[in-house]
């Protein structure tokens, strides 16, 4: 019934890969996304009308969204066209439009699927919109980035996106014991077996299969008919924590750790900092980040916090991986339990808001360099009051801004850390600019 570029329609042969021997047929085969295909559910009342609809299914590598397309298909009768953005263009689209206007003619109805769709630029996507709009097609996207960044917004408007989740542990036990009663029944798992292959493939359906099928080789070849926990270890690559260093994984992973420095959480710092490193992300990047933190959520309120931050820098550059990780380690710490303040970041941030929007006022003379005699004459420097000649070093009432420009107020110090006794200071300051007589 179908054209699928990645495999043949649906068989299940004997030597077909675990994967596709397990691949659901039915939504109630289906292992996860319940909050999609429960009863009631969006997915579940698409499939239940019998009446297929365009998508985007957004989410991790194997959790189903190859699958789910393949099953729309069959059960709401569409032909199936499959593509992947990887390997297609706009030849290929066509080339499926052409198909599925032949089928058009016989009565049938087509579903295309476009695996990794936010790999097609933004004309390749226009290419799909007349043929959704006219009904010749009912286009299904899948991919593993945010649509609303990657997909043109008439495409998103002409299609509804849903969220597929990863698997979590109990959804991921099903999996296992399933594949070892359909496909697996001359093999037996002992416990720290079954619990370390779920946690290498990380809530990937796709991932816990082919790790079962290696297994599956590497235990028949040494003889085995029981796998234990040290096999495991001994005979599994270790394999590395699904990350995708260029998508919302990364992303949301650096604001996991951002935002746990930034509210005093030194174990979620930990954990996220790790949890990046182990899935390899570039510890020369986590480094930059930090030194961020450490200006935009502590700032004034410990300036060591800062030092620290770029100390940890220059040492991972000097002793490297996996060594010069564990002072990026104690950085997140340090600025985990430092007090807090992002008054200077709102400062700063405020100021270049203004300066923006404003015209460009001129220096006032006073503030103005003279180094000639014209500039003198000019009034370059006239009345300048040097600071360190006055009472505390401070020439109360003097102004420092533009003639004509209001006291913005931009620095407002916290009461915490190092910024309570700025805080202080400036207010004694401005104390005697009153007295000054300043407005």
């Amino acid at each position: 019934m179908s054209e699928d570029l990645f495999s043949s329609a649906g068989t299940q042969a004997r030597h077909a890969p675990l994967a596709e021997q397990l691949r659901p047929q039915t939504p109630d085969d289906v292992i996860g996304q319940q909050h999609l295909l429960g009863a009631g559910k969006p997915l579940r009342l698409a499939f239940e009308s019998g009446q297929p609809h365009s998508m985007i299914l957004w989410g991790p590598p194997g959790v189903g969204k190859t699958t789910l397309a393949r099953m729309m298909a069959t059960q709401f009768q569409c032909e199936f066209i499959a593509l992947s953005a990887v390997f297609s263009g706009i030849k290929e689209v066509r080339e499926a439009v052409a198909q599925a206007e032949m089928w058009r003619a016989q009565g049938k109805r087509t579903i295309l699927f476009v695996d990794e769709i936010h790999r097609f630029n933004k004309a390749q996507q226009d290419g799909f919109l007349p043929f959704v709009e006219s009904g010749l097609l009912t286009f299904i996207g899948a991919t593993t980035e945010n649509p609303s960044f990657e997909l043109n917004s008439a495409l998103l408007s002409r299609a509804s996106v849903y969220v597929l989740k990863s698997l979590d542990e109990v959804e991921m036990g099903q999996l296992f014991d399933r594949a070892c009663a359909q496909a697996l029944a001359d093999l037996s798992f002992e416990a720290a077996a079954r619990e370390r292959l779920i946690g290498l493939a990380d809530g990937d359906a796709r991932r816990l299969l082919n790790l079962l099928e290696q297994v599956r080789t590497a235990a028949r070849t040494a003889g085995l008919a029981t796998v234990d926990g040290e096999f495991i270890e001994k005979t599994m690559a270790q394999s590395l924590r699904r990350f995708d260093k260029g998508g919302d994984a990364f992303y949301d992973q650096i604001s996991a750790l951002h935002k746990s420095v930034r509210g005093s959480n030194p174990d979620g710092a930990l954990y996220w900092l790790t949890r990046m490193l182990d899935g390899g992300a570039d510890a020369r990047y986590l480094a930059r980040r930090i030194i961020r933190m450490a200006w935009e959520d502590i700032g004034l309120a410990d300036p060591r916090a800062m030092q620290i931050a770029n100390d940890a820098a220059e040492t991972y550059e000097r002793l490297g991986s996996p060594e010069g990780e564990l002072a990026l380690g104690q950085a997140v710490i340090y600025l985990a339990v430092a007090a807090k303040s992002n008054a200077g970041y709102m400062a700063y941030n405020a100021a270049r808001a203004y300066v923006k929007q404003d015209g460009s006022r001129p220096v006032p003379n006073h503030l103005r360099n003279a180094p000639t005699k014209l500039m003198k004459d000019l009034g370059h420097g006239h009345a300048y009051r040097y600071a360190h000649d006055e009472p505390e070093a401070y020439a109360a009432g003097e102004t420092y801004l533009p003639d004509g420009m209001p006291e913005p107020g931009w620095y407002e110090p916290t009461p915490r850390g190092l910024e309570g006794q700025i805080a202080q200071k400036l207010a004694h300051l401005r104390e005697l600019d009153r007295k000054a007589g300043k407005k």
